[in-house]
């Protein structure tokens, strides 16, 4: 019998700590076939976060590093830069990313360095609680913001995909979303290439995912991606910020 689908080779066989209906699980498999696709599993190289995705060095099947809060992209710039030959990434959550190590990755970025950076923007701290996040929304109610988030108190969300994007060592940054099928499909090209400009050695490439927390929104998972889809998106428009061919 023609086998038809199947696992990627490229995650392991541990079950996924996360909770029902997060969209973690599909990021995990989109890099990972990717990866796997691109023929680069035995040079892959990544380096996991602190946050909900603390654990990723358990279900990627390659060599991972474990980094402290927010300082992925400087482990990666050591990684690379001992091994040029490795494909490196980084897999960071908007609490790791855009608050505790937003130094390291816009200098990452500015430096050029010949990593990606897979970025979970669920616009919500979630494993510890479901504070409020920089990517957190105008009026968006988290366990710090009972009565939502306020522009004059807290300012607004940080675009982190159009902050990357202003800088030069940049190469291709581009924001897409978990929501639905067709944008699943969009997400994974897009990792691809982000992977494959860092086989070119064309510079840093950023993949902003927008994800959903359904425990901390106090959701279902199917009103999940509605509330993204109507919501995020409005403030987190999608597409490519910027590409250098």
């Amino acid at each position: 019998m023609a086998v038809v689908f199947e696992k990627t080779k490229m995650l392991t066989d541990v079950p996924f700590h996360y909770c029902p209906g997060c969209t973690h699980g599909i990021a995990h498999r989109l890099v990972a076939e990717c990866i796997e696709e691109l023929g680069m599993a035995d040079k892959a190289i990544g380096v996991a976060p602190v946050g909900c995705a603390v654990f990723a060095y358990n279900y990627f099947n390659c060599d991972m590093m474990e980094a402290a809060h927010g300082r992925a992209p400087a482990v990666a710039t050591g990684i690379k830069r001992v091994h040029p030959d490795k494909l490196v990434f980084t897999y960071q959550g908007d609490g790791d990313l855009a608050s505790i190590g937003t130094a390291e990755i816009i200098h990452a970025a500015a430096r050029g360095e010949k990593v990606t950076t897979i970025f979970i923007n669920n616009a919500i701290y979630g494993m510890t609680g479901g504070q409020m996040a920089p990517t957190t929304l105008e009026g968006q109610v988290t366990t710090t913001s009972p009565y939502g988030r306020q522009k004059d108190h807290c300012g607004l969300p940080i675009r982190m995909s159009e902050i990357i994007a202003t800088l030069d060592g940049a190469c291709y940054v581009e924001r897409v979303s978990l929501h639905d099928v067709p944008n699943i499909v969009k997400a994974k090209k897009a990792i691809k290439k982000a992977l494959t400009y860092q086989m070119e050695g064309k510079g840093f490439s950023f993949i902003e995912l927008l994800s959903t927390c359904p425990t901390n929104w106090g959701m279902t998972p199917v009103a999940a991606l509605d509330w993204l889809k109507e919501n995020m998106i409005p403030y987190y428009p999608l597409g490519v910020k910027k590409e250098v061919e």
